[in-house]
């Protein structure tokens, strides 16, 4: 299993050198990837953006939007453009990971339904599919650039809902949990699999997971500081979410070997602060 790391992207009061930092020293240290979470209304920055930040002072690992919240990008033939784009100046390491999100905020801040995001989204695929295939759509040809492959950048869609699963099957490249812990994938796993196969398609998904965590003296009223507001909208559920993440070296390596126990693929851990010694310490605990 490939172990990721987040980007802090939204960790508030992180200032963009640390995020061009934190993007270096992930790539020094082995990490796979570098994830980001996408969300609107609230303190951070936009995850294509930082991700292209990230990918002028790097050159081997991946960026991984985990996950990008589709439906709030209107004009999906700009999205497509972004992305190729990214994907270009990176040399092929991007992997759009894509879903609906939870906040209702997001979308009525945009002046956007939530009623029907989900068919949104699946129009949205397939037409970044046609797209990135080179289709021509005015006088001048194709919408460019064309991307490093064939077909695009990998699409990695979110969701735990039948029907979301079912979307990743017919229209992804694989399937990502969003935070949790390895008993949790072990639950979702089976049914992204079983999806696949109804869908008629080759192999298994690719299946990636995130799993918030928290390191040093400090850690789990790190956590606590972190998630309880990011996910205050959730009301009690928060602190459910907060109890996941994983707190201490050990627990860290504990969810290393579920995950992988578990068949996911990719496990990006994702940090609730921007310091330095949390990318260490975390390196550290999974060397």
């Amino acid at each position: 299993m490939d172990i990721g790391i987040g980007l802090p992207n939204t960790v508030p009061g992180t200032e963009a050198d640390t995020l061009v930092d934190w993007a270096r020293r992930a790539e020094e240290a082995g990490f796979s990837t570098l994830g980001t979470i996408g969300r609107l209304v609230y303190p951070g920055y936009e995850e294509l953006i930082a991700l292209t930040a990230a990918a002028v002072v790097t050159s081997r690992i991946r960026l991984t939007t985990s996950v990008l919240l589709g439906p709030l990008h209107t004009n999906t033939a700009l999205l497509a453009k972004q992305a190729a784009t990214l994907d270009r100046i990176s040399e092929g390491r991007l992997v759009l990971g894509i879903g609906l999100g939870a906040r209702g905020d997001d979308y009525t801040t945009s002046g956007l339904p939530t009623k029907g995001r989900g068919d949104r989204l699946s129009e949205q695929l397939a037409e970044m599919r046609r797209i990135w295939s080179g289709e021509e759509r005015g006088f001048a040809g194709a919408i460019g650039p064309s991307p490093v492959r064939d077909g695009g950048p990998p699409l990695i869609v979110g969701g735990s809902s039948e029907r979301s699963l079912r979307r990743a099957a017919r229209l992804g490249d694989g399937w990502i949990m969003t935070a949790g812990t390895p008993e949790m994938f072990a639950g979702q796993g089976p049914a992204a699999d079983a999806a696949w196969r109804e869908a008629g398609r080759p192999g298994k998904p690719r299946k990636l997971s995130l799993a918030y965590y928290a390191l040093g003296p400090d850690a789990r009223a790190q956590a606590d500081a972190y998630l309880l507001d990011y996910y205050g909208f959730m009301g009690e559920v928060a602190h459910q979410v907060a109890q996941a993440a994983a707190v201490g070296p050990e627990t860290v390596r504990s969810y290393a070997t579920g995950f992988a126990e578990a068949g996911c693929d990719e496990l990006i851990f994702v940090p609730t602060a921007s310091t330095p010694d949390q990318l260490d310490l975390l390196a550290e605990a999974i060397a």
